[in-house]
């Protein structure tokens, strides 16, 4: 069985690690847990994992945000993945940054890259991991937030996080979505 895992962010070292790239984050550690690395490859940074009888195909595309649709499609193809295999991991600034928040499928909530998803795919019914990043900012300071760093005191949450959404590929699959899910949505992450 295959599976395709998508850390979605922007490529360059002015978006490394921001609330943005989350995805890139998390995604990444998942492939550092299991033993991988990224190589450079058409539209994405590509790692594969062979993990408990499955593969994980993981992808963090270089397309930057707003195209990230494009990378996401030619991976399915090329790997031959329906979209029920397909989890992406993604920022929101709808959910508090104690949450994390997994879904079968649903709309873009307003997410350039979700958005992109959905043009290329034409489907909203894929699996998304929300990572909540929170929304504290002035009014039309939202594109600054999304794209700021982590402030020192919310390092501790955001590294718990980073850990559960790991948990997450590694059992989404394997369990399915129900149990996970019930389990995940109702909880909060702090270091309190």
């Amino acid at each position: 069985m295959k599976y395709l895992i998508v850390g979605l962010g922007n490529v360059g070292n002015e978006y490394a690690h921001t609330r943005h790239n989350i995805g890139f984050d998390v995604v990444n550690a998942f492939v550092q847990k299991h033993g991988g690395s990224f190589r450079t490859d058409r539209l994405a940074f590509v790692s594969e994992i062979k993990w408990k009888g499955k593969q994980y195909i993981c992808i963090c595309p270089t397309t930057y945000m707003n195209l990230s649709g494009k990378a996401v499609k030619y991976w399915m193809e090329k790997e031959n993945i329906p979209v029920e295999q397909i989890l992406v991991i993604v920022d929101d600034l709808a959910l508090p940054l104690d949450q994390l928040r997994l879904r079968s499928a649903g709309s873009d909530a307003g997410h350039n890259g979700l958005r992109s998803l959905q043009d290329s795919l034409g489907t909203t019914q894929y699996a998304r991991l929300r990572f909540g990043i929170g929304c504290d900012f002035p009014k039309g300071m939202q594109a600054d937030f999304v794209l700021s760093k982590w402030r020192k005191e919310e390092e501790p949450t955001v590294q718990i996080k980073i850990e559960a959404s790991v948990a997450v590929i590694e059992q989404v699959f394997q369990q399915g979505f129900g149990p996970i899910m019930s389990q995940l949505n109702n909880q909060r992450y702090s270091t309190a």
